[in-house]
């Protein structure tokens, strides 16, 4: 099993947006070598224009510093309902940004890219015939997205298992359910970005909060996996800092016996921590990173 470390962009969201600064920061800095790219940095609704140039910036500043841009995804600004949104002209909206999503993604060099599945409204999720036509009509957005992700040369799209009904998949045997179903007429294969801290604590199921549980049961199918500390009460997006790990779950030893058990091949471990705009949050953000790789380093060397 290979295993290696790399940093989901997120943390650079209107704090580090130049790219000659945040991908130094993850190259130099951090010692880190994968990104996953996120849409807030570079949503595809700007100007043609602007996506291109931007682009062109990323790679080649992405090569100056020996990184690699190796996935896309959604981020914080757009978790939003997407290809769930209740309204159909609004869906539509979104199946056409993710097209555009998907192009910037190629463009970009990268092997896959993904999000959450979709998001139910509340009053969706409360009807039975308006869920399932919801969640139907996602899937076949999802199949058609795979078939144009398979023209731009892209090897998988993912979607993330979350942690309310709302949010899809958010216990283990729905993540199965809607695994299947959208690859039943998929033109390439629609994976998991797995995330320790996600599961619904409600399920009546201890395995559904259980990460380690998530990770023996999808860790063959998720080619990346977002990680941070988190406790057993999923309080979110936590650094590995001694601080919070004194308070955590996750150990990296118990992560890759984990993934050892699931028969997973190849795995990039993506730091994905979130510091609030706020005092001593803010000013924790580069050094909660690397004490975050420091703490995986002997356990990940790459």
């Amino acid at each position: 099993m290979q295993v290696k470390l790399g940093i989901n962009a997120g943390f650079a969201i209107n704090r580090f947006p130049e790219p000659e600064v945040w991908i130094r920061i993850v190259g130099e800095e951090l010692g880190l070598k994968y990104v996953q790219f996120v849409a807030d940095l570079l949503n595809p609704f700007l100007p043609y224009r602007v996506v291109q140039q931007q682009v062109s910036k990323i790679r080649k500043l992405a090569e100056k510093y020996n990184v690699i841009i190796d996935t896309t995804f959604t981020s914080a600004f757009t978790r939003v309902n997407h290809v769930m949104h209740p309204e159909p002209l609004v869906r539509d909206a979104w199946f056409q940004w993710y097209k555009d999503f998907l192009s910037m993604s190629a463009d970009l060099g990268v092997r896959g890219a993904g999000s959450h599945f979709g998001i139910l409204s509340v009053t969706d999720l409360e009807s039975d015939e308006r869920r399932e036509m919801i969640t139907e009509n996602a899937i076949d957005l999802w199949q058609q997205l795979s078939g144009f992700a398979c023209d731009l040369d892209l090897e998988f799209l993912m979607f993330e298992p979350m942690s309310i009904p709302r949010e899809m998949a958010c216990t283990i045997d729905e993540t199965w359910s809607l695994y299947d179903r959208v690859n039943e007429k998929s033109s390439i294969p629609i994976q998991l970005c797995l995330d320790v801290d996600h599961g619904f604590a409600l399920s009546g199921d201890p395995r559904d909060i259980d990460p380690y549980a998530w990770l023996e049961e999808f860790g063959k199918i998720s080619p990346v996996i977002h990680i941070k500390q988190s406790s057993a009460n999923k309080s979110g997006h936590w650094p590995f800092a001694a601080d919070y790990n004194n308070q955590g779950i996750i150990r990296p030893q118990k992560v890759l016996e984990s993934l050892e058990k699931s028969g997973a091949d190849d795995v990039i471990l993506l730091f994905e921590t979130s510091h609030r705009e706020r005092y001593p949050a803010e000013g924790r953000v580069l050094s909660d990173l690397r004490e975050s790789v420091e703490y995986w380093r002997p356990y990940v060397p790459e």
